[in-house]
């Protein structure tokens, strides 16, 4: 998936190649008993179906000039049983595609979450989250179609269309051959529109995930945009956008709808000249042609070509899915570059003893973020790590939970190289409190129990006392069980970091690491909080990242970060003994504070 934001259109690495049918075809096959099912009941009510023209055929060539009225009535009543056999067997068809169809779109849509989720962070790091969103909903979800009902209605209309060649050569050749004529310049019609139709439906779903990136963004910074009144801006934007995604679209359906008038011209065409011929062949006495013999190729042209006009839409349905499948595959197909190796292992109970060995480390742009970091950090220290914006200092807790590969070097927990152990392992063992203090749709409970599903009520509120969380939580109308929307707009900055704060405490991580962990805390909460923090951190080896110097003074080494390189390291009295870089800022930030 090609990096862009909401105005560019993706573009596809690879084309298309028709193998990925195949693939595709692997997810139906757990369910290939049912589609042979369906199949089934559809080729037999086809084939029933095809004695009904042969049927009026002897009524008007045999029972009527002979007047059996027994014969008229049990042709009339047999044909009656096949039309109740044929709808029967019509919703058998439809419940058992329909199964199969969600099925398998459950298995694609699962499939394509679950790699989302092992993909790293640099996947997410300049992708428009509605570009991927799009993939997972709107994508799998136009797959529906083909995987319902345009397999199945495929097989079965082949067959159909077999079975009535094969009725109308065992009646007539000459106007049989008639009917078939116009195939050749059908097929010719569909070859050439074939590569403008699967351009413009690529197209179509790029402007798609164009709106699509555009709208989450947008609902996204909504506060924003109503802060900076960019309401009409935003509006122009999106209407943009949506006109774009529109005309793509008309042209796109523009091809789709050129082969349903084609087919049914060539059609009436084909059933003119069967009229024309065959009554002047009739007339003439040639090939042994009867009134009946003409009404049962009247019924059956119209049966000839609706299988072709259906496989004419299962044709487009397969270019306009084949844009969307490219699409979906191209996600599951991205590699994971952070993964487990081969020989990897499960990380031993974490003692706490961390080591970076000159750690090189640079983002897809190619410019290094470290540069040759080594610390060493002894079981149950605290690390604080200050600096300026963009110096590293996240990068280094991101290598440490394995968000990234290091570039060089070498990172050991306890000795052991963290890239020889699984990431599961590593990572349960660890606490991490972002920057970003995510909440997720449902209750504080459940929030604070995100990363220790098994805690009890009571160890809950014990985390949340830790952090000064409990009193605001029992202040709210239901208490823990106060339902919370999506990124906790109910809750204020302050109250999702003391939330996530919990939420890393209830983990019981033999290494913590916060990440601006205080940093929207008013400063009486932060009082309180920093006998907490001192129960927390202790008998843990923590990294403590923060803009505010207040409160890492107690840390026993404080890491002075720029450029991607440790300028000083000490803690904080030796470091303000040393007149450097930690010293100018601590004291522009006290001077800051104290005016």
């Amino acid at each position: 998936m090609a990096r862009n934001k909401y105005d560019i259109d993706e573009t596809l690495e690879a084309g298309f190649d028709f193998g990925q049918l195949k693939r595709l075809a692997k997810y139906v096959g757990p369910y290939k008993k049912d589609m042979i099912k369906a199949i089934v009941i559809m080729l037999v009510s086809s084939a029933l179906s095809m004695l009904t023209p042969r049927f009026f055929m002897t009524i008007m060539d045999d029972y009527i000039p002979n007047k059996n009225i027994t014969g008229i009535v049990f042709l009339s009543l047999l044909t009656m049983v096949i039309a109740i056999f044929i709808c029967v067997s019509l919703k058998v068809k439809i419940i058992l595609t329909n199964r199969v169809g969600q099925n398998v779109i459950h298995a694609l849509r699962r499939d394509l979450f679950v790699h989302l989720q092992e993909l790293p962070f640099s996947y997410y790091d300049d992708r428009p989250h509605g570009k991927i969103q799009v993939r997972v909903v709107n994508y799998v979800n136009n797959l529906s179609d083909l995987l319902s009902n345009g397999i199945v209605n495929t097989i079965t209309d082949l067959c159909s269309l077999l079975f009535i060649i094969v009725f109308m050569l065992t009646i007539n050749v000459k106007l049989a051959l008639v009917c078939m004529c116009g195939i050749p310049i059908l097929a010719v019609l569909i070859w050439t529109v074939k590569k403008k139709q699967r351009r413009a439906w690529q197209i179509e779903s790029n402007k798609q995930s164009n709106l699509n990136a555009y709208i989450a963004e947008s609902l996204n910074g909504i506060r924003v945009t109503q802060s900076f009144v960019r309401e009409e801006t935003n509006q122009n934007i999106f209407n943009q956008l949506s006109s774009d995604y529109k005309s793509a679209w008309m042209n796109a359906v523009r091809y789709n709808m050129m082969l349903s008038p084609i087919v049914d011209t060539i059609s009436v065409l084909t059933t003119s000249m069967i009229y024309v011929l065959g009554i002047n062949w009739m007339l003439g006495g040639e090939g042994n042609i009867t009134a009946g013999v003409l009404i049962a190729f009247t019924g059956y042209i119209s049966r000839f070509w609706n299988p072709i006009t259906t496989l004419a839409s299962f044709y487009n349905s397969l270019l306009t899915s084949i844009s969307y499948l490219e699409r979906i595959f191209e996600t599951i197909d991205e590699p994971v570059t952070v993964k487990d190796r081969e020989d990897a292992v499960d990380m031993p109970p974490i003692q706490g003893e961390v080591e970076f060995k000159e750690v090189d480390f640079a983002y897809d742009d190619g410019i290094k973020r470290l540069d040759k970091v080594s610390f060493k950090v002894k079981k149950g220290e605290s690390y604080a790590i200050v600096g300026p914006t963009g110096a590293g200092k996240t990068t280094i807790i991101n290598l440490l939970s394995r968000f990234y590969n290091i570039s060089s070097g070498e990172i050991t927990i306890d000795g052991i190289d963290i890239n020889g152990v699984t990431i599961r392992s590593l990572r349960k063992q660890m606490g991490v409190m972002l920057q970003d203090s995510f909440i997720f749709s449902g209750s504080i409970m459940d929030n604070i129990r995100y990363g220790n599903r098994e805690a009890s009520d009571e160890e809950v509120i014990v985390a949340a006392k830790t952090v000064c969380a409990h009193d605001f939580i029992m202040e709210m109308e239901q208490g823990y069980d106060t339902q919370v929307n999506e990124r906790g707009s109910r809750l204020s900055q302050g109250q999702r970091q003391l939330i996530s704060f919990a939420r890393a405490l209830l983990a019981n991580p033999k290494i913590l690491i916060l990440d601006e962990a205080t940093s929207s805390i008013d400063t009486e909460t932060e009082m309180m909080l920093q006998e907490g923090l001192l129960k927390l951190l202790k008998g843990r080896t923590s990294f403590i990242i923060a803009h505010r110097l207040s409160t890492i003074k107690n840390a026993d080494c404080i890491l002075y970060i720029d450029q991607g390189q440790i300028k000083e390291m000490g803690n904080h009295d030796e470091l303000m003994e040393k007149k450097g870089e930690y010293y100018n800022l601590y004291l522009s930030q006290y001077s800051f504070l104290a005016s």
